[in-house]
């Protein structure tokens, strides 16, 4: 039953989706820390990383989940608004953290629930 719960695809993906807040959460971190740095380039988690999460997670295996890395780049979206070629944009990097931390808070909850599921296993024998 143990494995059933932390070794399935979803409970998997839910753990690679805090992986993910946290590495967006250092690069808005970053961002905000260089909002003002000359020719410094946005900073966040790979585009393509919630479309290969979603893949694995629809694959149903959860050794094609535990394969998806987060990463840190360039956002080469980003477009500089000023003449010294920063691309951070202060209103956005707020916006975006509020998001991340809702984000952050709804998959504590999910795995929260894989906990409150063991917990009552284990009491009800």
């Amino acid at each position: 039953m143990i494995d059933a719960l932390f070794n399935g695809a979803n409970y998997q993906g839910v753990k690679k989706m805090l992986d993910a807040t946290a590495l967006r959460q250092e690069a808005i971190a970053s961002n905000l820390a260089n909002v003002e740095t000359p020719h410094y380039k946005r900073m966040d988690v790979q585009a393509s990383f919630a479309s290969e999460l979603s893949h694995a997670i629809g694959s149903g295996s959860s050794d094609t989940v535990r394969g998806v890395k987060a990463r840190i780049t360039v956002d080469t979206s980003a477009v500089a608004q000023n003449r010294d070629g920063n691309t951070v944009q202060l209103e956005k990097e707020l916006m975006l953290l509020q998001k991340n931390m809702v984000a952050h808070h709804m998959q504590t909850q999910m795995i929260n629930g894989t906990f409150s599921k063991l917990r009552a296993a284990i009491k009800t024998r």
